[in-house]
């Protein structure tokens, strides 16, 4: 990822997500990349670059000037407005997020705890069939439920007592050279309470892991790295708080076509009798037979472009390419009456048979000068 990637790119959103989804992607993405909680080389001009995007993106008037004109007609403007309060409010929920309180003195207002996130990430495989015509799967969606029988505590009969490790603050000090900040409990999670006895259904766990069946569409043209995402299907932290289910796509390659995007290269073996002589042969696309007509005296690696027999767009739903390379192959032993034809076919030519000779003429005198000097 570059600084000339879109900020749409960057924040994994579409060009229309309204601002509750920019700032929970952004949320989740800075809370990934944040160089203190990823260890990755390019963790922190992620980070860097995710808090450029959404500063821009989450200002209504900023983002107008960037739909239309792009990063140059930000670079013309003013630094951020006032209107953007919400960007420094929820970098302080992020902050809070790592560190677990306050840090260099500022307030911020406590925040609910939970065992486990609410959105849940799961990879779904997907054939090359399906992400090239789509189709309607149902699938078994295994999330985590809170505990009603302890309502999340993990506690017997949900009591609680205080935590021992941070006295019920739900929060410890640590020191990081001359800088002193809190950190959430590791005991408590930073609830400040821990179960006097573990609860006998969930032992202790405060969730439980539930399954249900469902409908999923996979759109035609989906690809790697894509995301199918559903409202409302991720995991429940509390009784009517169920976060989102994110399927990330990873489609199974193909033993005969080869995909980059919506174009699709198609390897064609031709026999080199083919190539001499040139022809027309039958090769497959996804939707049947296409005629190739192979030149007289094509090279190996030759390419034949078929407009609109790639994939189509995810999008757009507009169709790519089918990229047929031409791949020559020889013989790999010959019968002796096959020598003798290939001879007298050679001998046919005569000198032309012998392209090396006019070559290398002008080389072997040149060579020749050279050596006599």
């Amino acid at each position: 990822m570059s600084s000339e990637t879109s900020y749409y790119e960057i924040l994994e959103v579409e060009q229309d997500a309204s601002e509750e989804v920019l700032k929970k992607s952004y949320r989740k993405l800075a809370l990934k990349y944040h160089p203190d909680r990823n260890k990755e080389h390019d963790a922190e001009e992620r980070f860097k670059l995710i808090n450029e995007a959404y500063g821009v993106l989450s200002d209504p008037e900023k983002r107008a000037l960037y739909d239309r004109y792009g990063k140059e007609g930000i670079s013309q403007g003013a630094g951020f407005s006032s209107s953007q309060g919400g960007f420094g409010s929820i970098f302080e929920d992020i902050f809070g997020d790592l560190f677990g309180g306050s840090f260099g003195g500022s307030a911020r207002k406590e925040k609910e705890h939970f065992l486990f996130e609410s959105d849940l990430l799961v990879e779904l495989d997907v054939s090359f069939k399906d992400a090239v015509f789509g189709a309607k799967k149902t699938i078994r969606n295994k999330y985590k439920s809170y505990c009603k029988a302890c309502s999340g505590t993990g506690a017997k009969d949900g009591k609680l007592k205080t935590c021992p490790t941070c006295q019920g603050r739900g929060v410890i000090f640590a020191r990081n050279g001359f800088l002193q900040f809190q950190q959430t409990c590791h005991t408590c999670q930073g609830s400040g309470k821990v179960p006097s006895a573990k609860c006998p259904k969930c032992h202790g766990e405060g969730f439980e892991v539930l399954e249900e069946d469902l409908e999923i569409s996979i759109k035609a043209g989906v690809d790697t790295g894509n995301q199918l995402v559903y409202r409302g299907k991720g995991n429940c932290v509390k009784e009517g708080l169920r976060g989102d289910l994110y399927l990330q796509v990873r489609v199974a390659k193909d033993e005969h076509f080869i995909r980059h995007g919506s174009d699709l290269y198609l390897q064609i073996p031709v026999f080199f009798t083919t190539i001499v002589l040139g022809g027309s042969i039958k090769i497959p696309s996804l939707h049947g037979e296409l005629e190739l007509k192979v030149p007289q005296g094509a090279q190996n690696g030759h390419q034949v472009v078929f407009r609109g027999e790639g994939v189509p767009d995810v999008h757009s739903g507009a169709k790519g390419r089918l990229i047929a390379e031409l791949k020559v192959e020889y013989p790999k032993s010959l019968t002796e009456e096959q020598k003798e034809l290939v001879l007298k076919l050679q001998a046919s030519f005569g000198e032309a048979s012998k392209p090396y000779k006019s070559s290398f003429k002008k080389a072997f005198k040149k060579f020749s000068d050279w050596v006599k000097r």
